[in-house]
């Protein structure tokens, strides 16, 4: 008989001897697979095309996805399954849906938890707010900031918020200049004796992109790591490996499909991780296949997206050698699921959903400002709102001792972050939250006089025919700026003043700024090569928390000046 490695308990040992040798050397072990990918909280039901709908193979367009109806296919699937494993592929938090997004994300986990996830990958979302946030709150139920207001809800069975059942898991996110991943690298889960290692990774833009952008982390590479950690766990014992990986990429139009003209990095991820591994299960990307492809040494596994907003349900099954303990690649079989309305909606899963959103009309009401006069997106001929100059102080207020403010009312590119006018009087958590903001971190950085010059400057932007188009920013209350839109597109920027002094080209300032417009998401490419960034909060809670500062009257419409 061949030894098991030490990994494997005793009690499995001792079950896995006493079975009968034909039984032992002849019945492969069959391993369900099921996840979802890029959930982003949305517990309820939607029934707009986006996020609503799925269109199956024959081009035909399914109503789906909903934690009612999540809940139920995942009980008819592990129907009758004797081994079966339930995760996600990361992006679980950070969604539009208010009955999620006014509870920290707690929701979620709620969900998560009671539909039995045993771990998650953790995507770049799950890191929009702190590591702390997603390992402690998230994942331990610690409490920040006020409970009941901040953090720590009661939920919908009446307890306060008990954080994840389950590991959140990434092997390639690291401290800066650290190899040590800041979570648990892997997972390991064990059937009828037998164990099966699931490798986390995270996508490499997390620590750049613009919602979690953390500067004070890092990515290490995807294959380079999936190929360290498979290697460790083959020395470990396990032979069965799969890849789950916070990335993506897109492969035709059938979400049981695997189009010829493929985009994304998964393709590259597929074609060089190590064949160790099994099976690759990805997300990011919010689209949906089902490949079988080839590894390094031209043996095919399969490797599977199952789109998002739980539009889809990804189940692959696995037969496991006895005696190798490790998958028959022929045998393997996988499969994206629509979560189809068409099924009973699980009556717990509607009552929580029912609760939170009941929930989200009381903390969407609640007050957290009051304003003398109505504050809008309306902008005057020299681009200045009121509301743009209000978010403007808004950002300085929360940043770490910035010099100056800016904020793209009006952005080249991209989407725009003044969303809805706020009204004089009492203002409330939601309409704070309608106002501004795409969750998106306000960053405090040094840039040189000379680059808040040509910042300015590029409110002006020649077109590709020949039209310039004008792309005002907000500027902070102890900014003026006149400008002479007679002069060339580049040189119209004059008499620049930071706190009644004039800019100086060669000094170093310190800016706040949302990260979208800093990695120039916005169009505006002046900002490149800015140093010493500090992460800030998010842009709903700097907003809220400067309108708590209160009363606010409208800014004046003074800090940008013409010259005629």
């Amino acid at each position: 008989m061949r030894r098991l490695p030490l990994l494997i308990g005793a009690a499995a040992l001792v079950a896995l001897t006493a079975q009968p040798a034909s039984a032992a050397g002849r019945q492969p072990i069959d391993v369900q697979l099921l996840s979802i990918t890029d959930f982003h909280g949305y517990i309820t039901p939607q029934n707009n095309a986006a996020d609503g709908t799925i269109k199956d193979g024959a081009g035909n367009t399914l109503m789906v996805g909903g934690a009612p109806y999540v809940s139920t296919h995942l009980k008819n699937l592990r129907n009758g399954k004797r081994n079966t494993v339930t995760f996600t592929t990361g992006d679980d938090f950070s969604g539009w849906p208010v009955e999620v997004s006014h509870h920290a994300d707690e929701p979620t986990v709620e969900f998560l938890n009671r539909i039995g996830v045993q771990f998650t990958a953790a995507g770049n979302h799950e890191f929009d707010r702190s590591l702390e946030f997603t390992r402690d709150h998230m994942g331990k139920g610690r409490c920040f900031g006020e409970v009941g207001l901040d953090s720590c809800f009661t939920d919908s069975s009446g307890r306060r918020f008990p954080g994840a059942r389950y590991e959140i898991s990434s092997a390639n996110m690291t401290r800066k200049g650290s190899t040590r991943p800041v979570l648990e690298p892997f997972v390991i889960k064990r059937f009828q004796g037998v164990p099966v290692g699931f490798i986390n990774l995270t996508t490499p833009t997390t620590v750049a992109g613009s919602t979690s952008y953390q500067p004070t982390l890092d990515n290490l590479p995807l294959v380079e790591t999936a190929n360290k950690y498979a290697a460790i766990l083959k020395r470990m014992g396990v032979e069965a490996i799969v890849a789950n990986v916070h990335e993506g990429g897109a492969a035709g139009q059938d979400f049981n499909g695997c189009g010829p003209t493929k985009s994304g990095p998964i393709w590259d991820f597929a074609r060089d991780a190590s064949p160790d591994i099994d099976a690759i299960v990805t997300g990011h990307w919010h689209w949906f296949f089902n490949c079988s492809l080839p590894d390094p040494a031209g043996n095919l596994r399969p490797v599977v997206e199952a789109a998002n907003h739980g539009r889809l349900i990804n189940e692959i099954n696995l037969k496991i050698d006895r005696r190798t303990r490790d998958v028959i690649r022929p045998a393997t079989t996988a499969r994206n699921h629509p979560v189809t309305r068409d099924v009973p909606a699980d009556p717990e899963m509607v009552a929580m959903v029912d609760y939170w959103n009941g929930k989200a009309k009381v903390t969407g009401a609640r007050q957290i400002g009051t304003l003398t006069g109505d504050v809008t997106r309306v902008r005057d001929a020299d681009g200045e709102s009121t509301l743009g100059n209000l978010v403007a102080d808004a950002e300085k207020a929360a940043s770490d001792g910035a010099d100056l403010a800016m904020v793209a009312v009006a952005p080249v590119k991209g989407s725009n972050s003044l969303r809805g006018d706020l009204k004089a009087g009492a203002v409330t958590f939601a309409q704070a939250w309608a106002a501004w903001g795409y969750a998106n971190p306000v960053l405090t950085v040094s840039v040189k006089g000379a680059q808040v010059d040509q910042a300015l400057e590029q409110q002006w932007q020649t077109q590709p025919d020949g039209t310039v188009r004008f792309a005002p920013l907000a500027v902070s209350g102890n900014v003026r700026f006149s400008y002479d839109v007679r002069k060339p597109v580049g040189e119209r920027v004059e008499n620049v003043l930071i706190d009644g002094k004039p800019l100086d080209a060669a000094r170093g300032y310190r800016l706040a700024a949302l990260a979208y417009t800093l990695i120039g998401a916005d169009g505006y490419t002046a900002f490149t090569g800015y140093t010493d960034t500090v992460r800030g909060p998010r842009d709903y809670e700097a907003l809220r928390s400067y309108l708590g500062t209160g009363p606010l009257s409208p800014p004046a419409l003074d800090r940008a000046q013409p010259l005629l």
